[in-house]
């Protein structure tokens, strides 16, 4: 059951998995290596996180998928009982992978830890992903640079496709064994060629995806061709699947986002700006490491209720990042998780009290304060 904004295309949705269910809009706090950096996983649940993602490339090259069998699968191995998002590992392969050569077979890469070489197909994901045993899988896409030609645009989006209708069918097929129910999303590439996303939403949605993400933004476009790709494609998919945009992560680009109709996000955002000194607040980010934090005994966020604005000041975090002890990058790491999850919170009573409009508007005025 989908639940409309009156004055946007901001919607409530409800996704329900094998590890428990998920409220639409949500943000999904990133473990990469199948750990949110610096935080203990009942910490990122008791802030609120619905589901975490973790990311496919990673965990195969370390600690390897022998080790992940053995231990149960993902969720056993990190100990986190909610669902789990895997991405493919496409975007890394592209972008940390040392060599790399690509065909419509699959990929060939090297791995940037040692070096070592492996030749990965469409299929071979959906296996690792079914051992992983996450929640919600995504195949194999190209991801484009931006900015890229129209013609290295279309290629990657052809081939997009092409491995996304052997992941479906390789599912379907169960090849490999039987599996829990794992929910498959396509993803819609095309770079910021509006008329090759609109084909590859078309090619994407006449297969029976259980939803669809909208991949390749967020790698350097201006924010307002991001909001455009956003918006258009969102309008092209189904209504009753729920709608995904890879690594969107900022504040403001989430209610962007959200008012264009996408329910799901992802980004290294909070805990990456949290262990550089950055925290997010009500009023805009605070960099905790500046002069005039030194005698400020407030917390980072009066409006926050997270545990480290519930016990420390900005200037003992402060002191913990000058004194380079690991609690001050876990304080503001676990905040910056905490705000972004209650951001998802608030955006989603304002839905249900169809305000989304005045939500946004206010947090803006209020988040642009800060310098």
């Amino acid at each position: 059951m989908i639940q409309e904004d009156k004055d946007s295309k901001a919607r409530l949705g409800k996704l329900i998995t094998s590890h428990g269910e998920i409220e639409t809009p949500c943000f999904m706090p990133v473990g990469t290596h199948a750990t949110v950096k610096g935080l203990y996983p009942r910490d990122v649940a008791d802030a609120g996180a619905q589901i975490m993602l973790s990311n496919t490339y990673h965990v195969f090259l370390r600690p390897g998928m022998e080790v992940i069998r053995k231990a149960g699968g993902l969720h056993k191995f990190m100990s986190w009982d909610k669902p789990i998002l895997t991405d493919s590992g496409g975007y890394q392969v592209f972008s940390l992978a040392l060599l790399r050569k690509i065909s419509d077979k699959g990929v060939e890469f090297q791995s940037h830890i040692d070096g070592s070489k492996h030749f990965l197909t469409p299929e071979d994901v959906m296996d690792i992903e079914r051992d992983l045993g996450s929640d919600i899988i995504m195949p194999l896409d190209e991801c484009s640079h931006y900015p890229c030609t129209r013609d290295h645009a279309e290629t990657a989006m052809k081939r997009t496709i092409n491995w996304a209708k052997r992941s479906y069918q390789h599912k379907e097929e169960g090849k490999g064994g039987p599996t829990k129910k794992q929910f498959l999303f396509g993803i819609v590439q095309g770079a910021t060629y509006e008329d090759l996303r609109d084909i590859c939403a078309k090619e994407l949605t006449a297969i029976n995806f259980d939803g669809y993400a909208i991949g390749g933004v967020s790698v350097g476009e201006p924010s307002n061709l991001i909001y455009n790709i956003l918006g258009n494609t969102a309008l092209l998919l189904p209504r009753e699947k729920p709608r995904y945009a890879m690594g969107i992560g900022y504040p403001e680009d989430i209610l962007e986002a959200v008012e264009r109709g996408v329910d799901m996000f992802d980004c290294v955002v909070p805990t990456r700006y949290g262990r550089n000194g950055t925290a997010f607040t009500s009023t805009g980010k605070i960099k905790i490491g500046n002069a005039p934090y030194t005698e400020d005994f407030k917390v980072l966020d009066e409006k926050c209720s997270c545990y480290t604005c519930k016990n420390f000041s900005r200037a003992y975090i402060r002191h913990l990042f000058n004194a380079q002890e690991m609690l001050g990058l876990t304080l503001l790491s676990l905040h910056n998780v905490y705000f972004f999850l209650d951001l998802a919170r608030k955006i989603r009573e304002s839905i249900k009290n169809n305000q989304f409009s005045e939500f946004k508007k206010d947090f803006l005025a209020n988040y642009n304060q800060c310098a």
